[in-house]
C-alpha cells in the first residue's frame, strides 16, 4: 500500500477548480510536436534532491531520449516542485498551464488528483498513484476514457509485507507502529487493515498521524510510550522531505524501521520494501510518445508497475544490534553495508 486519496474539502476543490479552469484551454495531442518541439509538464509533490532526480527524472529522460525527444532538441521539460506542501500544488500547477504545454505528467498521488479537478482536456500521465479507479482518478483500467492515463505503483498487500518483514526481523516483538500522512492517507483505510492484519501478524498494531514536523515529537511520544518495538512508516512527499527528522527520532529511540523506498535508508532506516520507482519512470516515456504521436490518454489502458524491491541496512542493523535473518536476506535486491 502507498496511499489514497485523502479528502479535500468541498469548499477548496471548488476554489482550485475556479482558480484553474480559465488556464485549461483545449490542447490537441501535438501542436508543438508537430512544429518540431513539444513542451512536458511535470507536476511533483515531491523535493528536487539529487536521488529524487537520479531515481525519476533521469529514467524518464532516458526512455525519451530512446523514444527520439531530446530534451533542448525537439522536446522541453519544465519542472514544478511543492517540496511535500500539498497546498502549493495548484498555483505550482496553474504556472505549467500558463506555459502551454503539450502534456502534463503528475507524480504521486496528490498532484494528479489535483490536477483531474482542474484540468479537463489537457493529456494527464499520472504516474506513482494507487489504484486509479478506487481513488476517483479513471473509471475503468483498461480504458479509462477522458484525458487522464499513467502507471500506478500500488500493490495489493504492500503495507502488510512491510510489517511481516518488521515481524521476521523481530520475532518477540508484540507492538508496530504505522506513521503515516492523513493528507494522503486516509485512516480508516488504515483502520479496516489493522483490523486484518493484527491477528494475522500476532501484534498489536497503532496508528500515528503526522500532518508536518509539529507532529513528529508528540507520535514518537505515543509510539515510545505505548512500548513499540518497530515503526512502519507509509511513503509520502512530506514524510520523504523529512525522512532526517523522522530518522533520527527512530534512532533516538532505537526504533527499527520499514520504509517505502530504498532512498530512505541513507538516514538509518533499517529495511525498505517497495516497488522500482526508475522503472515506472522509464516506462511513463512510453506514455509521453504515444500521445506526442496522436493516442488519445483515454485509449491507453492504465497499467501497473510490477517489480518490487527490498533493501536491507546492515549498518542500521548493527547500530540497533540487530541480526538480520538469513530468509530475508537472501530475499534482499539490495544490501547496504
Amino acid at each position: 500500500m502507498t496511499s489514497n486519496r485523502a479528502a479535500i474539502p468541498l469548499s477548496r476543490r471548488a476554489a482550485i477548480v475556479t482558480a484553474l479552469a480559465a488556464l485549461t484551454t483545449p490542447s490537441g495531442a501535438q501542436p508543438r510536436a508537430a512544429a518540431g518541439k513539444a513542451r512536458l509538464g511535470v507536476l511533483s509533490a515531491s523535493t528536487p534532491d539529487p536521488i529524487t532526480i537520479r531515481t525519476q527524472i533521469e529514467p524518464l529522460r532516458r526512455g525519451l531520449r530512446e523514444l527520439g525527444h531530446v530534451e533542448g532538441q525537439n522536446l522541453s521539460i519544465e519542472l514544478r516542485w511543492a517540496e511535500g506542501k500539498f497546498d502549493r500544488l495548484p498555483t505550482l500547477l496553474g504556472e505549467l498551464l500558463r506555459l502551454d504545454i503539450d502534456v502534463l505528467m503528475t507524480t504521486s498521488p496528490r498532484p494528479a488528483l489535483v490536477a483531474k479537478d482542474a484540468v479537463k482536456t489537457l493529456p494527464i500521465i499520472a504516474v506513482g498513484v494507487d489504484d486509479p479507479v478506487r481513488s476517483g482518478l479513471v473509471t475503468n483500467h483498461t480504458r479509462p476514457d477522458g484525458n487522464i492515463t499513467g502507471i500506478s505503483a500500488a500493490f495489493d498487500g504492500l503495507l502488510q509485507k512491510r510489517l511481516q518483514l518488521l515481524r521476521d526481523v523481530l520475532p518477540a516483538a508484540r507492538r508496530f507502529a504505522i506513521v503515516f500522512n492523513p493528507n494522503t492517507v486516509q485512516r480508516e483505510e488504515l483502520a479496516r487493515g489493522v483490523a486484518s492484519w493484527e491477528p494475522a501478524l500476532g501484534v498489536a498494531l497503532q496508528i500515528e498521524a503526522v500532518r508536518g514536523p509539529d507532529d513528529f515529537e508528540p507520535a514518537f511520544a505515543s509510539i515510545v510510550g505505548a512500548g513499540t518495538n518497530g515503526v512502519v512508516l507509509v511513503a509520502d512527499p512530506m514524510i520523504w522531505t523529512e525522512r532526517a527528522k523522522l530518522g533520527a527520532l527512530c534512532a533516538k529511540h532505537r526504533l527499527p524501521s520499514v520504509w517505502g523506498g530504498a532512498g530512505y535508508l541513507d538516514v538509518g532506516g533499517l529495511l525498505s520494501y517497495q516497488g522500482d520507482w526508475s522503472a515506472l519512470f522509464y516506462r511513463a516515456a512510453t506514455f509521453v510518445d504515444k500521445i506526442l504521436k496522436g493516442t488519445k490518454p483515454g485509449d491507453i489502458p492504465f497499467e501497473q508497475g510490477t517489480k518490487l524491491e527490498l533493501a536491507i541496512n546492515l549498518k542500521a542493523a548493527k547500530a540497533l544490534g540487530l541480526t538480520i535473518p538469513q530468509s530475508v536476506l537472501v530475499s534482499a535486491d539490495q544490501v547496504i553495508e
